[in-house]
């Protein structure tokens, strides 16, 4: 805002016209930040071979990578903004090679989903996450049941927490957005709230910012070329993001399973801050364990950056070892130690 400028004016005369246009803009063009309402048919839930059906009879489109062999364990998988159940094809391949089953979904408003586009509204997310995990404890019983989130992914398996425990063996993070309003510069939480509630249909592309999701070139061509990958993302989408994003927050003390959490160095799309502030307040717990890696060499998107293979590699590794408590921190050259990283 002009109010950080009071060489180009008066200081006071310049704050009070730029909250008098804000204040004209709320009077004429007030608007609702859109939330898609959920499907309005109560229905029995399910599994087959192409889609989950909710408990409001809404479709979530569904990715299956089998294991290859007798199943060690069973991973549903959560994506990302923007993305959809496509995003863990890599890691599904691989994973199912160690006789590690993988089901991933598109969330509501992403990939082939009705209301794609559209923010469909945190509670909905979360109960579609506890719903999946009881069909899967269903349809695989006996089979540890691991939750992965990636990114806005890893919000939604963060906000599940609250209010009801998840019944699962394992939470696994990859770069877990978990960049709240309280860690944003007050000015930028207002320009959002101001944006929702004025142009909520309003699309930005995020073109101009200089944004390095990714080292791997060839894979952000291809999302480049994805007809389901969004580019253009809804302001109120935005807004409603923010809002997980602080249910996520408000939930992490309530992380009491084993988990596994993944950040690259290099992520220019979650910032460090946040990721810092948020690992130096989850509580410890004695009936749990808890790995961080950070990888030096690591951008946001570790599962398809250059180095995947190390980071899945990882995750297999965690996912077999039958002790979390007695599993050996992950060391390599590629890695750092968090203290270290969060320190400098």
């Amino acid at each position: 805002m002009i109010c950080f400028h009071p060489s180009l004016g008066s200081y006071r005369r310049r704050c009070y016209y730029s909250a008098l246009i804000i204040f004209v803009l709320l009077l004429s063009a007030c608007a609702t930040p859109y939330v898609q309402p959920p499907a309005s048919r109560h229905s029995e839930v399910g599994l087959n071979g192409s889609h989950a059906v909710m408990d409001d009879g809404y479709q979530l489109p569904l990715s299956r990578w089998q294991a290859e062999g007798p199943p060690h364990a069973v991973v549903l998988a959560v994506h990302g903004m923007n993305d959809y159940s496509n995003s863990f094809d890599s890691m599904g391949r691989y994973l199912s090679q160690q006789d590690i089953t993988v089901i991933a979904y598109d969330q509501r408003g992403f990939g082939t989903t009705q209301g794609h586009g559209l923010w469909h509204g945190a509670e909905r997310l979360v109960q579609d996450v506890h719903v999946m995990i009881g069909l899967l404890r269903k349809h695989y019983p006996g089979q540890p049941l691991y939750l992965l989130g990636d990114s806005m992914g890893g919000a939604v398996v963060l906000a599940s927490l609250n209010p009801e425990p998840l019944d699962i063996d394992g939470i696994i993070l990859i770069a877990p957005a978990i960049w709240s309003r309280s860690s944003m510069p007050y000015y930028q939480r207002a320009l959002l709230w101001l944006a929702a509630h004025t142009v909520p249909s309003k699309q930005l592309t995020g073109e101009g910012l200089n944004i390095k999701a990714s080292d791997n070139i060839e894979m952000l061509r291809a999302l480049g070329r994805d007809p389901l990958v969004i580019k253009a993302t809804r302001v109120d989408v935005l807004y409603g993001v923010s809002n997980l994003m602080d249910s996520a927050l408000a939930a992490s003390p309530d992380l009491n399973s084993d988990t596994l959490i993944l950040y690259g160095k290099n992520d220019e799309v979650v910032p460090k801050q946040p990721t810092c502030e948020w690992l130096g307040s989850l509580p410890a717990r004695a009936a749990r364990s808890t790995h961080t890696v950070i990888y030096e060499n690591g951008y946001h998107m570790l599962t398809r950056d250059l180095q995947a293979d190390t980071v899945l590699h990882d995750i297999t590794s965690w996912l077999l070892a039958a002790d979390k408590q007695g599993l050996a921190e992950i060391n390599a050259a590629d890695r750092m130690q968090v203290a270290s990283f969060c320190v400098h």
